[in-house]
């Protein structure tokens, strides 16, 4: 992992945490964070081992190479943090994040991996992960991260962070679009004739005698246009019929 000024911002935690003094730091405890590393480079996982293992508040429980391994040993060793490629063979990072989550439904579980691709970052989200980190990061802030997620902190990397945001944005915009686009619901003529009643203030057996119809069907229509329009009173029904231009009120 090399040293990349972008992401140096990453891991985004006081340095007060790595003391666990209460004073703004995440853990109080004197147990050291348990953490289970899974990556199917042998060597990448020995770096991350040296690096973690040489914290004092932070311990190694296991490694493993692939994501049905990551599965077994988070049930049986129970970590507090996960530290997990994406992209690796059996089982992918995201396949085993769902299923940790059931098995060790309170370790955090941080994705370490290369994948810039929105939709790797998407799913692991929706996933349970609580942090999405690229390996181009420091490797001397990875104990950073361990403590901040087990605090409760969730971390992205700033360049995936950015792209999360904008993602979030087209979505609000779609949304927003989509909305305008939908015409009115369709009222038959019928129903219509009912809400025009309904609006100049008359009950069910009043528009039942104006339309010569009995007022067990007023009551249908009247049913009707509510779940046509999804209101839940006449009134709402009446105020957004005025306001869609489906009838004016004179």
């Amino acid at each position: 992992m090399s040293e990349n000024p972008e992401a140096r911002g990453a891991a985004a935690v006081p340095r007060q945490v790595a003391g666990g003094n209460g004073k703004g730091g995440a853990e109080t405890s004197s147990d050291p964070i348990r953490v289970l590393i899974v990556d199917d480079h042998a060597l990448f996982r020995r770096g991350l081992e040296m690096v973690l293992q040489s914290e004092p508040d932070i311990e190694v429980i296991g490694e493993g190479a692939d994501g049905h391994e990551a599965v077994e040993m988070a049930g049986d060793l129970l970590p507090d943090v996960v530290l997990m490629d994406i992209r690796m063979p059996r089982r992918s990072g995201i396949e085993a994040c769902t299923a940790i989550k059931d098995a060790a439904p309170s370790a955090k579980i941080v994705m370490l991996t290369i994948s810039d691709e929105e939709e790797d970052l998407f799913e692991a989200i929706k996933a349970g992960a609580t942090g999405y980190l690229l390996k181009e990061i420091s490797i001397d802030e990875v104990p950073q991260a361990v403590r901040a997620v087990h605090g409760g902190q969730s971390l992205i990397s700033p360049s995936m962070a950015s792209k999360l945001i904008t993602e979030f944005a087209a979505l609000a915009k779609r949304s927003e679009e989509r909305q305008q686009q939908v015409p009115a619901p369709k009222l038959t003529e019928r129903e219509m004739e009912v809400l025009r009643l309904v609006a100049r203030g008359l009950g069910n057996r009043e528009i039942a005698r104006e339309l010569f119809i009995s007022e067990n069907t007023v009551k249908n229509h009247v049913r009707n246009i509510l779940e046509k329009l999804q209101l839940h009173s006449r009134m709402e029904a009446v105020v957004y019929a005025v306001r869609e231009k489906l009838l004016e009120i004179t």
